[in-house]
């Protein structure tokens, strides 16, 4: 059995809590409410009569499915193999997607994607720069045979 390659686990998580949000934003358009209206009323105008908070979401879970996917012009560039700016930018998603009642439930992927994404950083995990692949191994034996 081979080892389990966190960042792989992360990004299919990210990846479904994006489209999550992506759906989520668009179902807003035409439903709009904020997940904490019953404590106040003070974010209902992000919602209504314009829609800055479903444009938010419908922005960065876009982004992020082109980031985690990744796009041609993405693959293999600095941003894409940065754990770090993907733990810098996803507590930004989350609590977008978490102030939109239909973005609950990605909001709840995004921190466990955190999670997982954290976990392999702390490893000292790597993201490659062709996507999906595997980082490859340093020959066993430590040197050359004669």
């Amino acid at each position: 059995m081979g080892r389990l390659i966190k960042n792989h686990w992360a990004r299919l998580v990210v990846l479904s809590s994006a489209a999550y949000q992506v759906t989520a934003a668009v179902h807003a358009f035409f439903w709009p409410k904020i997940l904490w209206d019953f404590l106040t009323k003070t974010l209902d105008p992000a919602v209504r009569p314009i829609p800055v908070l479903q444009i938010i979401n419908l922005i960065m879970g876009l982004l992020l499915l082109a980031w985690e996917w990744p796009l041609s012009f993405i693959a293999g560039s600095s941003i894409h193999r940065s754990l770090e700016a993907r733990l810098a930018f996803l507590p930004l998603a989350a609590l977008a997607s978490s102030l939109l009642y239909q973005g609950a439930n990605a909001a709840i992927y995004y921190v466990i994607g955190m999670a997982v994404y954290f976990w392999a950083y702390s490893e000292g995990e790597m993201i490659c720069a062709k996507p999906w692949t595997l980082p490859q191994r340093a020959p066993r034996g430590g040197g050359s045979r004669v």
